[in-house]
């Protein structure tokens, strides 16, 4: 029997001037497809260090976490099922070091632009702007939420 193990993701809401930071990427579609900084968690690896580090990696920007806003359940349309937990941070200053090699830009958006994305079939999942609304809409919660050794 197949052991079901979903994929642990972490992803972030970046905000800064009422815009929201996202990596642009090749998957090897027709398009380039849009995501929040986002990525697996690495083996004994904190929930909240993950993102802190996924945002470093693919923006170069240091931000801060406020809050969780929770874990959201996707399953992909390969079948795959991942547990992505999300954060929302402010974003504090830009490191000058270079992106992942799988980032093409990163790019200040507006909620609009987003929605406009998502319109064309850009985004890479339906996760990045159902995160974006929740965090403007305040569903958010305290970090203390989370347990970690």
């Amino acid at each position: 029997m197949m052991r079901w193990t979903p994929y642990v993701t972490v992803a972030t809401v970046v905000e800064r001037a009422g815009r929201f930071l996202l990596v642009e990427e090749d998957r090897g579609g027709p398009h380039t497809l849009f995501n929040q900084p986002a990525g697996h968690l690495e083996p004994g690896e904190r929930i909240r260090d993950g993102a802190l580090r996924e945002v470093a990696e693919e923006t170069a920007w240091r931000v801060g976490i406020t809050d969780y806003l929770g874990m959201y359940v996707y399953e992909a349309p390969d079948g795959k099922t991942f547990h992505s937990h999300a954060f929302f941070g402010m974003a504090l200053a830009h490191l000058g070091t270079e992106l992942d090699r799988d980032i093409m830009a990163i790019h200040w958006l507006t909620l609009e632009d987003v929605e406009a994305l998502e319109r064309e079939g850009r985004l890479r999942s339906p996760l990045v702007i159902k995160r974006i609304r929740d965090a403007l809409a305040g569903k958010t919660f305290p970090m203390e939420v989370l347990h970690e050794r």
